[in-house]
Parts: structure tokens; C-alpha cells; sequence
């Protein structure tokens, strides 16, 4: 063989040596793809086409009242699992269990089953025994229900879109960044075979959260025993509308209700309801405040020198402004009466001479300084700021309604919350607030604090304390003194029944007062929609919250 033919052939056989070489290479580069950079993503993703997974809680962080007891998480409801519908047939203990402990009616059941195409979900009862053995396809376990059974606080707390998962409305829509969390939190997941039926011994994996130490929580000022009185109140005299309840002495609201309450959990029940419960009442609906608007009028007149403390009025049962008759809550006339009594009275021909004395600009001039007319910051929740009449709805006859409340005025209770707060503080005006903060952590530490604004001086100590001794006087003999609080230290405030709809046909009732009356603690305001009189709509529900904080020792 020639030199040339060798010379060949060696040369083929390197370029052969080479591509082997080559091939070896790629291969062991993938080999290292697949194994050290990939492998635990394609570990993961194969063993995710072998598991199955059932949600035991939603992927939120927790809602807590100021003593950290929770809001929301708070009730476990015993679950059977059912992994495929098969196996309830095949085992007939399985149905029995499920016939004793079902919290649901046989046709429920059957329902669930019949129109289930993946898990099955049988809710069982509080006292429900375990199954008296293992079946493998079939989990018992506790699921957390996101809200109270009675929706407790609901309008302030919110609900979620049951599928995504993410806040819609109050709480859960206003802290949505921080209450959630990845969707894995709050599932349970199995390994199963391919049948879908959990292996025996394959281990279960819960993710309950992934947070860095750092809780996805908000924490409120609300007080859960509180907020119990409150709605407990609201619910035993069957009235629709609104209560807050604020301390004193911080501003925190302790408790906040509205009625018709919210089913939170199906809210596609309300979409047809002419009752507006998807409102919160208590801060996003306005309405005309009647004689409560009482003590603005007062509170300007003092403030404005246009009356003495001590003042004979004469009361016929009506007033006469520009030709404009308007009648006072007495048919007949209250008569000869001074100031304090025509305010405990709630006499309406006395505040339209008061009115007329003042004009309207000065009246409204008092209202926005108490807070009237704008929202009330107590949080990231969405609020009606009210109404207020200006221009040409101040001039001529207009002051007759005006000086009592009704025309174009519309309030929200919490404005009269407010205007309640100041008086019970001698003039001082307290940032309200409904968030304590957000991002606590697990020992309850807070992360992120709600920032309150300084106190502010808005009238003087000496018309704070005139209007202190006239609120006492509706309680000891004006249009509240039904009501029996001396065993708890008596209280003062003022009722108002607030005419509304095209034809003045609705009668909303007010009471919006505070307690101790020598010492304030708490300030109650209670709006009975269409409920007639405030003593005797709003009145008893006032009654029953006050003696009932009074019996927690707050």
C-alpha cells in the first residue's frame, strides 16, 4: 500500500475519532443539563404529574382584631375527600359514614356527586367520628373556613373572588398586596397512583405559608366582643342600618356594623336586593340627619354669640319662614321653654329662630369644621363623604330645613361619630382610625403601624362643656330618657328622626351619644333605617350595646 492510501485512511480515521469524540461531548453535556441544572425542575414536574391536591385553606394572610384574636380563619369545618365517585360505590361503609355524618341532606349529597367532576367535598358535622378505617382514596381533614358562620364584621372586612382568590371589596380588597399570597399556600397535596387514588405511605405535603418570618396580616382596631355586642344588638331588634362604636380616648373604632348583613360567601344572593347590602352603611351610604344636625346649629350659635345659654323661647308648634310652614315635633307646641330644654325636647320652632338668627353660610361654616361634607379618614376603605348645601340652597326658606337637619343635607354616621368624638373630648378632634396595622409578624409584633394625625382643637372647651350638659339632659329628661343607663353611669347625646324618600314618607331614627356621661368612654352611634323616632328605633339598640360593653369591664 502506498504512503498515500496510509496517509488517507489515518486521516479518515481521526475525522471518525473526532465525531465520536463530539457525540460523547453533547451527550455528556446534556447528561449534565438533565441532571445538575434541570433536574429539580424536571424532578418537580414529574412528580407533579403524580400528585393531587386539595385546598384546605385560602391563600390569604390572617385579618386580627386589636388583641390579635383572628377575624378571619377562625372556624374549621370537618371535610371527607373523595378522590374519585367510584369508590363511595364500591364501599358501603363508606356511604353509611357519609349518611350519619353528612352535614347535608341525602339529595345534597347526591347533588355534590352527580355534578362533581374532580374531588369530592362532603362537609361533615362539629362532632363526627373518625372513619373507623383507612380508605385509600378518601381523606378526612379540617377545612378553614375564610369567614365567621354568622359574618361577623363582614361589610368591614370584605369578601374575595372564590376562584382567584383576591380581594374585592373592604379589608381584602384595600390590602390586597399584603394579604396575598402564593396559591400553593393552604393546599394539601398527595402522591397517587393512576387512578388518581393517594399510595399508602407516599407521604402528604401541606404548604401553609412561605412569608420570610414576615406575617401577611393586618391587624384592625376592632374589638371582637365588642363587635359581637354591637351586631347581637342590631339583629335582636331586627333593624337595618348602621352602629359604630369609637374609644374616646384614642379615636380607635371598636366596632363597626351594617344591615342587611353580607353573606361573604355568596354574595350572588344580594345582586338582586333593593336593601343595598352590599354597602357599608356606617361610611359609604349618606343620609339627611334630622336633629342630630341639632348640635351643629347649637354649636354655631354659641360660637357666633347669637344666643344665651339661659334663653326663653316660645315654641306654637310651628315656625313660619318666608311664608313656609314648618312643623315641630310637638303638634301642639312646646310652649315656654329654654334653651336647654328646647334642645333635650328636640323642639324644631326653636332651632328655625336659632337658624334664622345665624343664616345658613354660618351653619354650614360650623358643619365643615366638624367634618361634614368630606370623608373621614379612618383607613384605606372606600367612603360617601356627604352632602352639604351651598349657593342658592342656603337663601330664603331653605333655612327652615337647614336649622333642623333635613333639605340637602345627607350625613354618614361615622361624620356623626366624629362630631360626637369632639364633644366627648372637650373640643378636641381625634384622628379616627378603624386599621391598628399592617404586616404583623408571628408573636404579633407590628411591622407597619397606621400613622394617626396630631389632635386638633375645632371648638372651645367652654361650648363643648354647654353641649356636654344639654346631651346629659336628653338622656335625663328629653327625648332619650327612656332609655335606663344609671347603673352604668348614665349617658349623653341626641336622638333625631330624619325625614327621607320623594314624599317624606321614610322616618330614619338617630342616636348618637357616649358614656360614662363624667366620664366618656365610648361613643355609640346607632342609625335604625326607616326605623321612626330615634329614641325609639335606635334608642334600645344604643341601650343593650352600652350595658353590654359595661359588662366586659372595658
Amino acid at each position: 500500500m502506498e504512503e498515500k492510501d496510509i496517509k488517507r485512511i489515518r486521516k479518515r480515521m481521526y475525522s471518525f475519532a473526532y465525531i465520536i469524540l463530539l457525540v460523547f461531548s453533547l451527550l455528556g453535556a446534556r447528561l449534565f443539563w438533565v441532571s445538575f441544572i434541570k433536574g429539580d425542575e424536571y424532578s418537580q414536574a414529574a412528580s407533579s404529574q403524580r400528585q393531587k391536591e386539595v385546598r384546605l385553606s385560602m391563600p390569604r394572610g390572617m385579618i386580627y382584631d386589636r388583641n390579635l384574636i383572628p377575624l378571619t380563619n377562625r372556624e374549621k369545618q370537618p371535610t371527607l375527600f373523595i378522590f374519585y365517585k367510584e369508590i363511595a360505590r364500591e364501599n358501603e361503609n363508606l356511604l353509611e359514614y357519609i349518611k350519619e355524618n353528612a352535614n347535608m341532606t341525602e339529595d345534597e349529597v347526591a347533588s355534590v356527586f352527580d355534578k362533581s367532576s374532580g374531588v369530592i367535598e362532603i362537609p361533615l358535622k362539629e362532632d363526627s367520628p373518625p372513619l373507623e378505617e383507612n380508605v385509600n382514596g378518601v381523606l378526612m381533614a379540617s377545612k378553614v373556613e375564610r369567614y365567621h358562620k354568622d359574618n361577623l364584621l363582614s361589610h368591614v372586612i370584605g369578601y374575595v373572588h372564590r376562584s382567584e382568590y383576591t380581594g374585592e371589596s373592604g379589608i381584602e380588597l384595600a390590602y390586597e398586596n399584603i394579604l396575598k399570597m402564593d396559591d400553593e399556600n393552604g393546599l394539601v397535596s398527595f402522591i397517587v397512583d393512576g387512578k388518581e387514588r393517594p399510595i399508602p405511605g407516599m407521604g402528604v405535603t401541606q404548604v401553609i405559608k412561605d412569608n420570610s418570618g414576615v406575617g401577611n396580616s393586618v391587624q384592625l382596631t376592632v374589638d371582637y366582643h365588642i363587635q359581637k355586642i354591637v351586631e347581637e344588638a342590631m339583629d335582636t331588634e331586627g333593624r337595618n342600618g348602621a352602629v359604630i362604636v369609637a374609644e374616646v380616648d384614642t379615636g380607635d373604632i371598636v366596632a363597626m356594623a351594617s344591615r342587611p348583613n353580607l353573606n361573604q360567601d355568596d354574595v350572588s344572593e344580594h345582586e338582586d336586593s333593593t336593601e343595598m347590602d352590599l354597602y357599608n352603611k356606617a361610611i359609604r351610604v349618606s343620609y339627611p340627619p334630622g336633629s342630630i344636625f341639632k348640635i351643629v346649629v347649637l354649636l354655631s350659635a354659641l360660637e357666633n354669640d347669637v344666643v344665651d345659654v339661659d334663653e326663653e323661647f316660645t315654641c306654637d308648634g310651628y315656625e313660619i319662614v318666608m311664608g313656609n310652614r314648618f312643623d315641630c315635633s310637638k303638634a301642639d307646641g312646646h310652649g315656654q321653654l329654654n334653651l336647654k330644654e328646647a334642645f333635650a325636647q328636640s323642639c324644631n320652632a326653636t332651632f328655625i329662630q336659632i337658624g334664622q338668627r345665624l343664616g345658613g353660610k354660618k351653619i354650614i361654616e360650623t358643619a365643615e369644621k366638624l367634618g361634614f361634607g368630606k370623608e373621614i379618614s379612618i383607613g384605606p376603605l372606600t367612603q360617601q363623604s356627604g352632602r352639604l348645601p351651598e349657593g342658592d340652597d342656603l337663601l330664603g326658606p331653605a333655612i327652615g330645613l337647614i336649622s333642623i337637619g333635613q333639605g340637602k343635607i345627607e350625613v354618614t354616621p361615622l361624620q356623626v361619630t366624629n362630631l360626637v368624638m369632639i364633644i366627648a373630648n372637650r373640643g378636641i378632634k381625634k384622628d379616627l382610625s378603624i386599621i391598628k396595622g399592617s404586616l404583623v409578624s408571628e408573636d404579633g409584633h407590628m411591622i407597619k403601624p397606621w400613622n394617626k394625625d396630631e389632635d386638633e382643637r375645632v371648638i372651645s372647651t367652654l361650648d363643648s362643656l354647654v353641649l356636654q350638659d344639654f346631651m346629659e339632659e336628653v338622656f335625663s329628661n328629653g327625648t332619650a330618657s327612656s332609655l335606663r343607663l344609671d347603673s352604668i353611669g348614665g349617658a349623653a347625646g341626641k336622638t333625631g328622626s330624619a325625614q327621607a324618600g320623594a314624599h317624606n314618607e321614610i322616618v330614619h331614627g338617630w342616636l348618637s351619644g357616649y358614656f360614662p356621661k363624667n366620664d366618656p368612654k365610648y361613643v355609640i352611634t346607632v342609625f335604625a333605617e326607616d326605623g321612626g323616632s330615634g329614641g325609639g328605633a335606635a334608642g334600645p339598640i344604643f341601650e343593650k350595646i352600652a350595658k353590654g360593653i359595661s359588662k366586659l369591664g372595658k
